[in-house]
């Protein structure tokens, strides 16, 4: 029997060269078809230092049972180069088990 899925938050933090990967729009929807493809990833999205800011990494959080799991979704991710980006994996609990929120 499997171990129990666990949530895992991924933090991505990107080189200023991780633009030209943003900016490539066939990478651009290959890694929005692979998110779609993984019912796993629950949310994803990148990350600004403020609204007005360039795209400086992103944020997942994602269920699995193991942190294997969680790298090799990274690491396959059309999005994933590791010269530009680097993560770094956490695991996760939300506080209010009971509420739902809907973004």
């Amino acid at each position: 029997m499997g171990e129990r899925p666990q949530r895992w938050a991924v933090i991505f933090q990107d080189t200023p060269e991780m633009q030209r990967i943003r900016d490539d729009r066939a990478r651009r929807d290959a890694h929005v078809a692979y998110a779609k493809a993984h019912p796993e990833l629950l949310i994803g999205g990148g990350l600004k230092p403020g609204p007005d800011g360039a795209f400086c990494g992103a944020l997942w959080v994602v269920e699995a049972a193991t942190r294997e799991e969680v790298e090799a979704l990274v690491q396959n991710d059309p999005f994933y180069e590791p010269a530009w980006r680097s993560y770094e994996i956490y695991t996760w609990g939300k506080i209010l088990e009971d509420q739902n929120a809907i973004l």
